[in-house]
């Protein structure tokens, strides 16, 4: 073999295998922020866990944080997307304790508890931001309702942010002179980390959904000392552009429209793009005539001044809670002839809208399509039109039909069918009445694990196909067994945009994410209601905010005991709550549902056809579907030889150059890779606990690694406390 044949040979075996022996030679490749980079692309560039090895990939290592020991009892979520910097993870543990480890071994560094020697005040925390000026390293999160600046090398507080490195998050909301009501006394956290722009850490919040929902205003805080650098308000003031989509005053008794699923940031243009939630309360609003901006919007903002530049809303005068549910991803695209850098988002009821990034402009057509007003309850406004993009179609369903309902079993038909056939039935965006409906959208759709991005303009995005009873109460009405009491009053204010407590409600299990409370007492006592209440648990967070009278009032009213004050208790039937000068905050509206209810067969399957499920790539350049799969399955039902149905599933995606995207989320618990090019699966992996997070993948002393917190809880299932890595023997 001559020179020139040895030298050929060699660079064909470099084309084949050329992409390993580069990354071999690559430097060691961190996951430094929310989503892996600026652009929550969710996309790693990492190349040696490829789709012709990845069938090898081992457990690597596993970082246990200690807690949701007992697999029996339904600990806190843990839905913590860690972030790596400099060969270090940072993330947080069921408990919102933050700690550090090696990379590449799992080895914990340290950890610090922000409730030491206090109560917890628990809830979902998703990750954290990290930030460096020189030896100056800070993560900034937030736990219960207070923002924290730790030191990145040994995990103490930075003693120069805030107080003592604490900020009170309540900080930048309002005062009691524009609201007539403290702020303060009532409830905010944040479940997904903000972003840091220069030196302002830029956050949203998530908050109340029901009577006794804070205003959901973006705000920048200044990394090195905690103060507030500025506020946009997303209920306008009287003055402020959008303050007219509203009914008078709204603003001082209704809250939400706020950001708790994340944003992200063009640093080159200075913009930070983020969407919003419904506002309260959800699924009625009489009190907030008009569109409602800038609740339900996609919106760009200046970075350094929080002024918007564009912004575009997705649900007017929303009915349904369809937050939008994720961040937006910023990707470039082919269109027209032209390469464009847009911004698109998925939402709940699963549309994809893209959008040019610098003017808000749609790249695909957008419709105003109309939408029912008739059967609205007394005092509602429905909205006549609402946006639907014409390309990309749907990756979830719309409209319930009749040959959609389940045919697992005729047992499980008739059960669904009963119910079909006393329901409101009609267009998607009917109006929520007395009378009851079955509705796709409350739940995605996509959810807050985001969609990933590729460099060639795909987007992968799992999604929900469920089913949701809505039914709404009067709420002036005795709940059922019982007579109307203070008690009663605070739990459709603080608890009934969640759980219902009857059984006419239509929620039948108790695995729901949201389990009916009628019979609360045979399950719980007195004591751990209370616990319960104080700390969260899984979905639910802490309560503390409520006053500890109020809380026993509630408890009171659950266990059918309001006329027998709990032990030490002795003001609990005369305590007063809310505000001292606006009788209208908490708002109590007229009409309040029944709890968010899933709608299942009586075997606790979905009650519709598969898929229950999907994973999906969307070729945004074109606005075509490339491929479309089941997302999960139920073990049970595969072992009868039923094809793969999907589950609902709770966390995202991550694409990697590698040919492969990974995701947990999943009901049966496991970790899988696809073929980005076919959707076909090409490796699993049984987790110790459901994965309801979004994985990570990152180069640490020359390996690549595929890392997901096992945090399980959801659907009933074991709870969990561990990071699980893999990679390549």
């Amino acid at each position: 073999m001559n020179k020139t044949t040895t030298l050929l040979a060699l660079l064909l075996l470099a084309g084949a295998l050329g992409t390993t022996f580069r990354q071999s030679e690559r430097e060691d490749t961190d996951w430094p922020v929310y989503g892996g980079n600026h652009a929550g692309n969710r996309y790693s560039p990492l190349t040696q866990i490829n789709r012709t090895n990845v069938q090898n990939l081992k457990l690597a290592w596993t970082y246990d944080t200690g807690e949701n020991k007992d697999p029996s009892e339904r600990g806190m979520d843990m839905q913590c997307q860690p972030i790596v910097v400099n060969g270090i993870m940072y993330g947080t543990t069921p408990y919102l304790k933050l700690f550090a480890a090696d990379a590449a071994t799992g080895k914990e560094l340290w950890k610090f508890d922000p409730f030491e020697g206090k109560r917890p005040r628990l809830h979902p925390v998703r990750g954290v931001t990290y930030w460096s000026d020189g030896a100056d390293k800070r993560i900034l999160y937030t736990a219960g309702a207070a923002l924290y600046a730790v030191n990145a090398e040994t995990g103490k507080l930075i003693s120069s942010f805030g107080k003592n490195g604490e900020v009170d998050f309540h900080e930048g909301l309002g005062d009691e002179k524009t609201y007539g009501y403290n702020l303060d006394n009532f409830n905010i956290r944040n479940t997904t980390p903000g972003v840091v722009y220069k030196d302002l850490f830029i956050t949203g919040s998530s908050v109340s959904e029901g009577g006794d929902a804070l205003p959901g205003h973006i705000r920048a805080f200044d990394v090195r000392t905690g103060k507030l650098a500025w506020v946009f308000r997303t209920i306008p003031l009287p003055g402020e552009y959008g303050y007219e989509t509203w009914s008078e005053d709204s603003y001082r008794k209704l809250g939400g429209a706020n950001c708790w699923a994340g944003m992200v940031l063009d640093e080159k243009r200075g913009m930070v793009f983020l969407g919003t939630g419904s506002p309260s309360v959800d699924f009625y609003g009489g009190a907030r005539k008009g569109t409602n901006l800038f609740a339900n919007c996609v919106i760009a903002l200046d970075a350094g001044t929080g002024k918007r530049i564009w912004h575009f809303q997705t649900v007017h005068h929303d009915l349904w809670d369809r937050d939008i549910p994720c961040p937006p991803n910023l990707i470039t695209v082919k269109h027209q002839g032209k390469s464009i850098d847009a911004v698109a988002q998925a939402t709940k009821d699963g549309y994809i809208f893209v959008f040019d990034r610098d003017t808000g402009k749609p790249l695909f057509p957008i419709k105003e399509v109309p939408a029912p007003t008739a059967g609205a309850l007394p005092g509602e406004h429905p909205w006549p039109t609402q946006p639907v993009p014409v390309k990309p179609a749907p990756f979830a369903k719309q409209n319930l039909t009749e040959a959609e309902i389940t045919t697992r079993t005729p047992e499980a038909h008739a059960y669904v069918s009963d119910r079909f056939a006393n329901s409101t039935k009609g267009p998607k965006n009917l109006p929520p009445s007395l009378t009851g409906g079955l509705l796709y959208g409350i739940g995605g759709g996509a959810e807050w694990g985001g969609t990933a991005a590729d460099p060639g303009g795909i987007m992968y995005v799992n999604g929900n196909n469920m089913l949701w009873w809505l039914k709404m109460r009067d709420s002036r009405e005795k709940a059922e067994g019982q007579t109307a009491s203070r008690g009663h009053v605070l739990f459709n204010t603080n608890c009934a945009a969640c759980h219902a407590t009857d059984s006419k409600s239509g929620a039948s299990t108790a695995s729901q994410a949201y389990p009916v409370l009628k019979d609360i007492g045979k399950r719980m006592s007195r004591e751990q209601i209370s616990a319960l209440l104080e700390t969260g648990r899984g979905r639910m967070p802490s309560f503390q905010h409520i006053a500890k009278e109020d809380r026993q009032a509630i408890i009171g009213f659950l266990l059918h005991m309001e006329n027998k004050p709990a032990p030490g208790d002795v003001h609990a039937q005369t305590a007063q709550t809310g505000p001292v000068n606006n009788a209208a905050f908490p708002y109590m509206p007229p009409y309040i549902n029944n709890g968010n209810v899933q709608f299942r067969d009586q075997d606790n399957y979905p009650a519709i056809k598969p898929p229950w499920g999907t994973l999906n790539a969307v070729d945004l350049n074109t606005g075509e579907y490339l491929w479309k799969v089941p997302l999960g399955e139920y073990p049970e039902l595969s072992r009868k030889g039923v094809p793969a149905t999907g589950t609902e599933n709770h966390g995202g995606p991550v694409v990697t150059a590698g040919g492969l995207l990974f995701i947990a989320a999943t009901y049966d618990e496991k970790m899988r890779a696809f073929d980005t090019r076919t959707g076909k699966i090409v490796w699993e992996y049984q987790l110790p606990a459901g994965g309801f997070a979004t994985p990570i993948t990152y180069m640490a002393s020359g390996r690549q690694y595929v890392v997901i917190a096992a945090g399980g809880t959801r659907y009933g299932l074991k709870s969990g406390g561990k990071y699980v890595a893999f990679a390549l023997p």
